[in-house]
């Protein structure tokens, strides 16, 4: 089985992209989503990050504080190696898991930082980058959620760059139009997937 891996900068429209795949049949397994549900209320990850990082680290509902940790890992390297060393091995766990279950003719992988890690790497037979311009991914950011623009310029300087996405995507959809255009474009691909996953 083929593991397509879909990843973009923050505002791309990977989620989108992934969506699409999905009413179209395909299996997408999604790090995001493992990534809350590890850090949503009761999730697997949350005992370990209230221990390292405090009481402050959870919200009422016990859920994780997402504005304390952001403030946090984006002021100290040290904490945001601490959290990582949490979460991605329940991450990758949880994704392969999915991956193992997968009954479609391929599967899609969502990882945002997939350029940056070289075990995603490993873990796919293809890579599919999502681009917009940064002023339009800045603009949808702030549409979605209460981040400042520069709030976003940090996230993205986290990021690996448009040119290192691209230089290394072998297939790369342009998310600058509108949602039928967008379809469009992931039928194409969906077409050429099935196609490449009949030669296994």
């Amino acid at each position: 089985m083929k593991v397509i891996g879909l990843t973009g900068g923050i505002g791309s429209g990977k989620t989108t992209v992934s969506d699409l795949f999905g009413e179209l049949g395909i299996d997408v397994v999604d790090a995001d989503v493992v990534s809350r549900q590890l850090t949503a209320v009761n999730g697997g990850a949350m005992p370990e990050i209230i221990k390292q990082f405090g009481p402050e680290a959870a919200s009422p509902d016990s859920s994780m504080n997402r504005r304390f940790i952001r403030e946090l890992v984006f002021s100290d390297p040290e904490a945001k190696t601490v959290l990582e060393n949490i979460l991605h091995p329940l991450i990758r766990k949880e994704c392969q898991r999915q991956l193992d279950a997968s009954q479609s003719p391929y599967t899609i992988l969502s990882v945002p930082l997939l350029i940056e890690s070289p075990f995603w790497r490993s873990s796919i037979n293809r890579l599919l980058v999502v681009e917009a311009p940064e002023a339009l991914r800045i603009e949808r950011v702030i549409q979605r959620s209460k981040l400042t623009p520069e709030g976003v310029k940090k996230i993205i300087s986290t990021q690996a760059t448009t040119a290192q996405r691209l230089d290394a995507a072998d297939d790369v959809i342009e998310n600058i139009g509108t949602r039928e255009m967008l379809k469009a474009s992931v039928l194409k691909l969906h077409l050429m997937y099935l196609s490449l996953s009949k030669q296994d």
